[in-house]
């Protein structure tokens, strides 16, 4: 479970996030979107302690992520580009990851089978560097890197973003499966809200920061909220 407690983060006097309350539970799959500038990206950055906040916390099963770092074992995450480790082949990569949560050679290849049809043959094996590759083909690199470890929480940022049409189609179904299959509770962000929709039990409509819909999206609830929002 996530809860998050009166979370402020401002920057130059502007307030880029402020929620008082957020409850997140175990096998939740939130969308949180919002335009750009609705301090997306900020919340997760908060949420992974990549930001130190102004005010309030970000407690994960319990533990306050600025004070400890006991749940960075059972969290996946991809932001941007800058968590990967440029100068490592694709392989090298994984490896290091799959080292890191403690996986051994035999396991780390097994987690990758589940990704081939996404890799669509142009990650692995390939004796090139991360930074070599297109831009879509990092973001695949990065999202696998996120969630072949079997994560209880993973966190993406706009994981739809530079991949192809094929490649958008089987990243909702991994996103599906990994929460059908091991309960893993999956927050995202995406302009897409064809995608959100799809996937999420739970929207999260964010504006200059603030909460201003939290939409139960298990049954096609009140998603027409959310389009009218963007004027559609």
């Amino acid at each position: 479970m996530i809860e998050i407690n009166d979370l402020v983060k401002v920057f130059n006097e502007n307030v880029a996030v402020s929620i008082s309350s957020l409850t997140i539970n175990k096998g939740e799959v939130v969308g949180l979107i919002g335009n750009n500038g609705a301090g997306k990206t900020t919340t997760f950055r908060l949420m992974l302690d990549l930001l130190q906040a102004d005010a309030g916390y970000v407690n994960v099963n319990g533990i306050d992520v600025s004070k400890n770092e006991e749940w960075k074992l059972l969290t996946g995450s991809f932001i941007d580009s800058n968590f990967l480790i440029d100068f490592f082949t694709p392989d090298e990569y994984f490896t290091f990851i799959g080292k890191l949560y403690k996986l051994g050679n035999t396991e780390i290849r097994e987690q990758l089978k589940k990704f081939e049809k996404f890799m669509n043959g142009e990650i692995l094996n390939k004796k090139k560097y991360i930074r070599h590759f297109s831009s879509g083909n990092k973001q695949k690199i990065g999202i696998i890197g996120a969630m072949f470890i079997n994560p209880e929480i993973l966190i993406l940022d706009e994981p739809f973003n530079y991949l192809d049409p094929t490649s958008q189609i089987e990243m909702k179904y991994l996103l599906q499966t990994l929460n059908a299959q091991q309960g893993t509770t999956i927050i995202i962000s995406s302009h897409n809200l064809n995608y959100i929709h799809d996937v999420s039990s739970r929207i999260l409509l964010l504006e200059k920061g603030v909460i201003i819909k939290d939409v139960d999206n298990r049954n096609n609830g009140n998603i027409s909220e959310i389009y009218r929002y963007f004027g559609n």
